[in-house]
């Protein structure tokens, strides 16, 4: 049994929010925290100075410097809670903008059959939707939610101070509803979790969509999809309104509590100064304590709550981080090819995808110089054979050797520069098309070799009619057809330093004339580099140096095309089938007499 090396060894990657926040923000940080504190200060000294100013008016005294005084703390601290708040959300968005280039390049990392997992959409859904809920854990957890908390405790200690009798009520009407919002808030996460998994999956779903759209409108199905999508839509909308009830709640429970703290102050404040127990300008001051009391317990009570959508969106994310990365384990470094091996060799190499064999003990090997042909039915497994090669996946058992060393041995960065690869969809990045030749390249060619590369495959003319050349973007606005953008990746090829050159299906959509120029192009590749191409057209076998027949996932028969034709009936009904363009009698000649 092979043993898969291609992940890293278990490790601890979840979010340190708070070790990253501090991180390279210390000093914003302390400033933000010291100004916030200062706003808090003010806050909490205005209704002292109100009842100060109370005093003033019954003793008759100069109102001048109270008010002076009570303007600039209420200014002084609404310009530190405005400076604070920018400092914070500054550092709040540097650490989403790290967050966010750390998944997305752990994304990319991953092994191909877990990005399918996941699903393009759902990883999506990670760095826009998670990563703004995220934020909530900077925004309200780091410094606002702490100091509501302290605004609290410190209001209550100074309304204790005024008369310890109406602090003692306003605990009790507070605590009710503070009982009910507990209940609220921990239903709040697994709601929430809930609603970004369906936001995941209708990102999935729609990106899939959008990516089958030719083919939803040749078949007249935009309806069908809409529908489907629609379903999907209404999914994720009833776990956001099961979120939205529970967070509804909070607001409304608050106001009920303050309102039965300020009618229980009220008549409790009336009955103490009927007693000579409490002053009138305490009283003003401590109604006032209470009404400003309410925004930071309601803040309290609604921070939780945010803080619990941040909190399940560090699940996700944490559960993204924990999958491990495509990378070398324990390969070793600095190997040099065999030069006297196969560039290639599989020895009974079974594989299989989700319990489904797909491979069965296949056996062969490419020569470092020459064109090898992989050829059969479709579903034989010869994709599966350039995939396993360039380790995108892995066998279940048997052994593969690239350059003379096995396939694992080679660290991931290496064996890729070794190997080009062209996939059956000629895939191109959304990207200039100057970036697409530069793909594999450690060292960008100038002008002239990116030109030479794409007069090779007679793209040199259309390129340079493209609105900007080199810099046009492909995949929007402007876009090459399908055989050009084949062509392109052909291209892309040339550009590098590979030993081993794997095409998948190269002339799919190509006409005959640039097929027979792809041709020469292979035969050229093939003089120095070792060219394994899975081959449905006689033009690229007939003058293939090996040529394997695959079927139901084994190695069928293997040599010359003639040899073949000469001996294999099912070579020679491939070859009269209607995939093969040439006519039958042609065909037919090429075998031994």
């Amino acid at each position: 049994m092979v043993v898969d090396r291609t992940v890293t060894a278990p490790e601890d990657r979840r979010l340190r929010l708070g070790a990253d926040l501090v991180s390279g923000h210390r000093l914003q940080l302390g400033a933000s925290a010291l100004l916030a504190l200062l706003s808090t200060a003010a806050t909490v000294a205005v209704p002292l100075m109100v009842r100060d100013l109370v005093e003033a008016l019954s003793g008759s005294r100069g109102l001048l410097w109270p008010v002076t005084l009570m303007a600039l703390v209420a200014i002084g601290g609404a310009l530190a809670a405005t400076i604070s708040g920018f400092l914070l959300a500054r550092i709040g968005e540097k650490m989403i903008l790290r967050l966010r280039a750390r998944v997305m390049d752990h994304a990319l990392r991953l092994p191909m059959r877990e990005v399918r997992v996941q699903g393009e959409g759902n990883l999506v859904a990670r760095i826009t939707s998670d990563a703004m809920m995220l934020r909530s854990i900077v925004d309200v957890g780091a410094i606002q939610l702490p100091l509501a908390a302290i605004t609290v405790v410190f209001t209550l200690v100074v309304m204790s101070v005024l008369d310890w009798v109406l602090v003692l009520i306003t605990i009790g009407s507070f605590a009710l509803a503070g009982a009910a919002i507990g209940f609220v808030i921990v239903r709040v996460r697994r709601s929430i979790i809930a609603q970004q998994t369906a936001l995941g999956e209708l990102a999935q779903r729609f990106t899939a969509t959008l990516a089958a759209l030719p083919t939803i409108k040749a078949y007249r199905a935009e309806s069908r999809a809409a529908g489907s999508l629609g379903e999907d839509a209404a999914e994720l909308t009833e776990s956001t309104l099961v979120s939205a009830r529970l967070q509804s709640l909070i607001g409304p429970v608050m106001g009920l509590g303050q309102q039965i703290a300020l009618v229980s102050i009220i008549l409790g404040g009336g009955a103490r100064m009927a007693a000579d127990d409490l002053s009138m300008p305490d009283f003003t001051a401590f109604l006032l304590y209470l009404l400003q009391l309410v925004g930071p317990v309601a803040f309290v009570a609604s921070g939780i709550g945010q803080l619990q959508a941040g909190l399940a969106a560090r699940a996700r994310f944490d559960e993204l981080l924990a999958i491990p990365q495509e990378t070398d384990g324990g390969t070793t470094s600095g190997l040099v090819p065999d030069r006297d091996a196969p560039a290639v060799e599989f020895g009974e190499v079974s594989f299989a995808y989700d319990d489904e064999p797909i491979l069965t003990g296949v056996s062969f090997r490419a020569p470092q110089r020459g064109l090898t042909a992989l050829v059969g039915h479709s579903g034989a497994g010869k994709s599966t054979v350039l995939t396993l090669v360039e380790r995108f996946l892995h066998p279940e058992s048997g052994s593969i050797r690239v350059l003379g060393h096995d396939v694992h041995a080679w660290p991931l960065d290496q064996l890729r520069k070794r190997v080009a690869y062209v996939d059956q969809s000629f895939t191109l990045l959304e990207g200039t098309v100057r970036d697409n030749l530069l793909l594999g390249c450690d060292k960008a060619p100038d002008d002239a070799a990116l030109l030479e590369a794409l007069e090779a495959v007679s793209l040199r003319e259309v390129v340079l009619q493209l609105p900007a050349g080199l810099e046009t973007v492909l995949g929007r606005a402007t876009d090459l057809s399908g055989g050009q953008r084949q062509r392109l990746a052909l291209a892309r090829v040339l550009l590098t330093d590979a030993d081993i050159v794997l095409l998948d299906e190269p002339t799919s959509q190509l006409d005959s004339i640039n097929e027979h120029r792809l041709r020469d192009m292979v035969d050229e590749l093939a003089k120095t580099r070792c060219v394994i191409v899975v081959a449905h057209r006689l033009s690229t076998v007939q003058h293939a140096d090996h040529v394997l027949v695959m079927e139901a996932g084994g190695v069928l028969d293997s040599g010359t095309h003639g040899e073949l034709l000469s001996r294999c009936a099912q070579y020679e009904d491939l070859v009269r089938s209607q995939q093969w363009t040439a006519p039958d009698e042609q065909l037919l000649s090429q075998a031994p007499a």
